[in-house]
């Protein structure tokens, strides 16, 4: 049996958090320790342009850290160094003088203590506007602290390059956890911003609801001991995720290269050329092969599909294409940002192609199919991958 995982939100789910009495209280605190170099009045617009910057980012080659501070310091009129170690020791210092305004969930530590100890791997879903230091913070003041809990993945927004106004932060989510097999859970407080959007990635939800309120909406509700009812009553088949929407697919089309920038980042080179075993593709291998079938197959197929009718489409071994061009020599870096140009042609010309999804072409080794099927062959294609790359690191 596969391992079920849960990714949690953290406002308001696992801890008590007071937006009403939070949001001033950090923006205010913010404001004041950097009041000696940039004035309140010009900080706090500033803060909210970054944010909403970070909400609307799709873009998969920028972190919301690199969207937020490309909006923040340019209206400050400052650089981003002038101010860095400033707002880290923010973070370090007065940050934790604000858990005042949260309080814990005893009943969420105790689900949480529940699922480790049943087995769950457990991702912290929060919505990612913060760096990772003031989540640690808050997950500190939810009694969940992280030094303590082996939590599989903090979403910040250092890591992360979507934030949950978009589904594809959920498949980014799972794409850094290596695309595990089996069953998946978002557990979330807001329909809209936590629930629907990983409906629209193929995920099972659960609502958590403390109110006590009548049910509404076809979903799974309930406080933490209805959650964990739920979760042992509940075939784990039934929560496998999803993929078969266009929804689904774009989603993950658009994950892949995001969440390939946070696995690889910084790597040594001795990491990209090591190939873990024998027969096995090196990272650097496995990423040219992942560009060039964008290039080759992947995006020329799409056009295709939607400039011809039905198209007779050509089957392409392209596995031996690691020793015949000779993968191991190239640059791993560099063959990942040529994948990223290539696929964001390819998520644009699928959003640009609207309701065209049903288009029929054939294929000479599986037939009749559709460019829904044939965006899903590629989306499949980028999880395992991505699993690859996921284990080859973790070795």
């Amino acid at each position: 049996m596969d391992t079920v995982t849960l990714l949690l939100d953290l406002d308001d789910t696992l801890l008590d958090t007071n937006m009403q009495a939070f949001a001033p209280a950090y923006f205010g605190a913010l404001a004041a320790s950097l009041a000696d170099r940039v004035a309140p009045e010009v900080m706090l617009p500033a803060l909210m342009a970054g944010t909403k910057a970070m909400m609307l980012n799709e873009d998969p080659s920028r972190s919301l850290s690199e969207v937020f501070d490309a909006v923040f310091f340019p209206q400050l009129g400052m650089e981003r160094q002038a101010l860095a170690d400033r707002i880290d020791r923010f973070y370090d210092d007065t940050f934790p003088s604000l858990a005042h305004v949260a309080s814990q969930r005893p009943a969420a530590v105790e689900f949480v203590r529940w699922a480790f100890q049943s087995g769950y791997r457990i991702g912290v879903a929060t919505n990612p506007y913060f760096p990772l230091k003031a989540v640690h913070h808050r997950m500190r003041w939810a009694g969940l602290p992280p030094e303590d809990n082996d939590f599989a993945l903090v979403s910040s927004y250092e890591n992360f390059h979507f934030t949950k106004e978009s589904p594809a932060y959920f498949s980014e989510f799972l794409a850094q956890l290596g695309w595990q097999k089996g069953p998946v859970v978002m557990v979330g407080n807001d329909l809209d911003m936590d629930l629907l959007p990983a409906r629209k990635a193929g995920l099972a939800v659960f609502w958590l609801r403390l109110d006590g309120g009548e049910k509404e909406a076809d979903i799974p509700q309930g406080d933490f001991s209805a959650l964990r009812q739920w979760l042992e009553t509940t075939d784990p088949v039934s929560l496998t995720p999803a993929f078969d929407t266009p929804e689904a697919v774009l989603n993950i089309l658009r994950s892949t290269p995001a969440a390939l920038a946070t696995l690889l980042r910084n790597l040594a080179l001795d990491r990209w050329v090591n190939r873990p075993g024998e027969g096995e593709w090196s990272l650097t291998e496995i990423v040219c092969h992942l560009r060039d079938v964008e290039t080759e197959i992947n995006l020329r197929r799409i056009e295709r599909v939607l400039a011809e009718d039905n198209p007779l489409l050509a089957g392409v071994v392209s596995d031996d294409w690691v020793e015949t061009r000779n993968y191991a020599s190239q640059d791993g870096d560099q063959a990942l940002q040529g994948f990223l140009t290539e696929r964001k042609k390819a998520v644009a010309t699928l959003v640009g192609a609207g309701d065209s999804w049903n288009r029929p072409a054939r294929h000479t080794i599986f037939g009749p199919t559709t460019l829904l099927e044939l965006s899903g062959i590629i989306a499949g294609h980028d999880r395992d991958h991505v699993h690859q790359i996921w284990k080859t690191l973790q070795a």
